[in-house]
């Protein structure tokens, strides 16, 4: 049994320590400097009151002043931020472990250069000053937090760029309840993955566009809502192929997608835009509250203009790029998805 380091409290990189716990490592969770909350409550009494769970006996609580003790001795550090928290996590966590400790990330999204090509996490992380050299990897697929603490069944792919490291991080953390895929493509991965958050935001439009028209609480319509489903598979598809991944990446995008419309803060920002709201009277509804679906929606549509891709190809994906950058109220393109 090994030593793990999960840094970042938040929900999902505390789940983390569930399947990790399950094959005997022990486990060391470390807090951001926006966790301390987070991270006093653990101390002590082992709750998690974001989670909303009591972590499995034995984790450790670490605050991010602690960090290098709770990197002494480890195996295997899973990075537990979000995309808002890369740029953190690459310049003051990274450059402080050693070349040969392999991390994994959950961190969903994508990179852009100025010429708008897309760039993986682990790819573009490996850029960054004192991180060249270091096994880096990532996590997609469908997986709510709170349900990988209940131990209820997942299925996950991890990817990288050595596929026997890749091995021994799964032999690590799988579980009879958390199954895991391996791939090298980690631009497909993590493309298909990054997307679901802007592509949710569109399905639960039409879970608004229901409620504007028979009000609140009532039943949802299914039929817009697996049109609007569909629609993102089929952009999504052509967003592997410019991105250099394989198509086969879109089963975990799928996934991800179908448990991220059934709750959380994309299925409540694209409802209320569904509703009619502006982008700017939702996102005061949401005030304080991260939104990945609106920041990876304007990196993606912006980088395939300054490739100079056929935007026709994806109807969907630019009305929520201009809903949320000109303000304006929802108008589903119906129309333009039809072939």
């Amino acid at each position: 049994m090994g030593t793990i380091t999960i840094v970042g409290s938040g929900m999902m990189g505390s789940a983390m320590a569930f399947p990790a716990c399950d094959n005997g490592h022990k486990v060391r969770l470390v807090g951001t400097p926006l966790d301390r909350e987070i991270i006093d409550r653990a101390k002590t009494d082992g709750y998690h009151i974001t989670l909303k769970r009591r972590l499995p006996d034995g984790v450790e609580c670490y605050q991010i002043e602690e960090l290098n003790t709770a990197l002494e001795g480890c195996d295997l550090l899973i990075g537990g931020v979000s995309s808002f928290g890369i740029e953190w996590f690459s310049d003051e966590v990274l450059p402080k472990i050693p070349k040969s400790l392999p991390v994994i990330s959950i961190t969903k999204g994508l990179h852009t250069t100025n010429d708008g090509e897309f760039v993986s996490f682990p790819d573009y992380l490996a850029t960054k000053p004192g991180c060249g050299g270091i096994s880096l990897n990532a996590i997609g697929g469908p997986c709510i937090s709170f349900e990988l603490a209940d131990r209820h069944h997942t299925f996950v792919a991890f990817c990288g760029h050595d596929i026997e490291i890749l091995k021994k991080i799964k032999n690590m953390l799988a579980t009879d309840y958390y199954h895991i895929n391996i791939t090298d493509d980690v631009i497909g991965l993590e493309t298909a993955v990054a997307m679901k958050n802007a592509y949710a935001l569109g399905v639960a439009l039409a879970i608004g566009m229901a409620e504007n028209k028979n009000g609140i609480g009532c039943a949802e319509e299914y039929n817009p809502q697996a049109a609007l489903f569909a629609q993102s598979v089929r952009e999504t598809i052509e967003l592997l192929r410019i991105a250099g991944g394989c198509a086969n990446e879109i089963l975990y995008n799928a996934g991800d997608l179908y448990v991220t419309v059934f709750g959380g803060r994309t299925r409540k920002i694209g409802a209320f835009l569904g509703r009619g709201m502006t982008f700017t009277q939702a996102r005061e509804k949401l005030k304080g509250v991260t939104l990945e679906s609106v920041a990876i929606a304007q990196v993606v549509v912006d980088a395939l203009k300054q490739r100079g891709e056929n935007l026709s190809k994806f109807p969907l994906l630019c009305h929520i790029y201009d809903m949320i950058t000109k303000n304006i109220t929802v108008d589903v393109p119906w129309k333009r998805f039809e072939k």
